[in-house]
């Protein structure tokens, strides 16, 4: 730990305590990221919004390894009081950072500054660091992660019985969300992965298929121990810092050349796609209140199939349940709930059969003449000029065969 990293302090919002949480849920929030990433760089102040607050009451039925103090709006350093909390200030109190996300972002910056082996929380902030970075403003998926859920829970767990039977609209998007198609920085290779791991578990399922069944055109679901997802198994290698197997990476050549449009779609497994990010410690506090208050009030939760399943996947996560203990959050437990199938799945029977031929020794084909077809296509016209130097050539007979672009086929 460095010791030249200098002490700031952290200010929270404070209205009350209901069961498990304090709240406002920003607060909470940012309490569960300081317990997941254990740090200790801040000192904590809840400023409470009302004047009659029980000091003993918070400090005792507060986080166990974190010191908070409690000071009022009136005593917070000037910088501070015109911003809304979370805020950050430097001890000297000439800068200040104020928002929810801007806070975690610089609570996982300043983690991985104080001790750089912590690269599992640097990875939080996701590909190119840039987890929640966009403000609300401009960033539909900001908004939702840091303003409307969090407010949609404290809404919902303060209105009345008649008026809490239906799910919030921005729970109801977050559902959505979580079903539409991931896209990833290298999406082409993962859905390449894909196809090939669809295409291995229905070869394997082909022997169970009898000749009675097949007559009689019953059909027979995968073998008894399906290949896992390779979402999860991508996942959960990064979280693990584990290698996915070769039988998952390693290509077939009729795999290769599938085109792009052709290649499986991508499920969620996070809130952003295939990694634990910024965004899934964000929304888990506020999901687990709202399951909480769902369950007590005997609600089915069969509509939220996706929010479900990820709620129980993150809580697998190393850290995590860690975190929620020092939290006092106690996770629930549901039960697995399948998703229903999706109509826009893609049907294994269109993908090309793995027995084709490969025509392995079809010549190179490369260089621009696919782009240049494309471009004509499309009306685009490039005019070509002559090489400068027409007689360079290179003798590829004398060059090791790796430097050839045919190689690789």
């Amino acid at each position: 730990m460095k010791d030249s990293v200098a002490e700031e302090h952290l200010y929270l919002g404070f209205s009350h305590w209901y069961r498990d949480s304090i709240f406002p849920l920003h607060t909470s929030i940012s309490l569960f990221l300081l317990s997941y990433c254990d740090c200790k760089l801040f000192k904590i102040f809840l400023v409470p919004t009302g004047e009659n607050v029980d000091d003993q009451f918070v400090t005792k039925n507060f986080l166990g390894n974190l010191e908070v103090h409690l000071i009022s709006r009136c005593q917070l350093p000037v910088v501070v009081q015109s911003c809304c909390l979370p805020a950050v200030v430097v001890k000297d109190g000439k800068f200040c950072r104020a928002g929810l996300s801007v806070v975690l972002r610089h609570i996982i910056q300043k983690t991985y500054e104080a001790d750089p082996s912590k690269k599992d929380i640097l990875e939080l902030l996701g590909f190119k660091k840039t987890c929640l970075k966009a403000c609300a403003e401009v960033s539909q998926w900001t908004r939702l992660c840091e303003i409307s859920i969090p407010l949609a829970v404290e809404g919902f767990l303060t209105a009345s019985p008649e008026n809490c039977q239906t799910i919030p609209p921005d729970i109801l998007q977050l559902e959505r969300k979580l079903g539409e198609p991931v896209r990833v920085h290298n999406d082409d290779k993962i859905r390449r992965q894909k196809l090939q791991q669809q295409k291995a578990s229905a070869k394997a399922a082909v022997p169970v298929l009898g000749k009675e069944a097949t007559e009689e055109g019953k059909t027979v679901e995968m073998h008894e121990h399906p290949l896992p997802s390779l979402e999860l198994s991508i996942a959960f290698s990064k979280l693990l810092v584990q290698e996915v197997s070769d039988a998952v990476t390693r290509e077939a050549p009729n795999i290769r050349r599938t085109k792009t449009s052709d290649l499986p779609l991508l499920d969620h497994v996070f809130a952003e796609g295939l990694y634990f990010t910024l965004a899934d410690i964000v929304l888990l506090p506020c999901i687990h209140q709202f399951l909480v208050s769902s369950k007590k009030q005997g609600k089915n939760l069969v509509n939220l199939p996706l929010i479900s399943s990820w709620y129980q996947r993150v809580q697998k996560v190393p850290g995590v349940k860690k975190a929620a203990g020092k939290c006092n959050m106690e996770l629930l437990q549901l039960p697995e709930l399948m998703a229903a199938p999706e109509a826009g799945l893609q049907d294994l029977s269109s993908v090309p059969d793995e027995l084709e031929e490969e025509n392995e020794d079809s010549n190179f084909i490369g260089g621009p003449r696919p782009t240049m077809t494309k471009l004509m296509e499309n009306g685009i016209e490039a005019k070509f000029s002559p090489h400068p130097c027409p007689s360079w050539a290179l003798d590829w007979t004398n060059l090791p065969s790796a430097v050839s672009p045919g190689e690789g086929k």
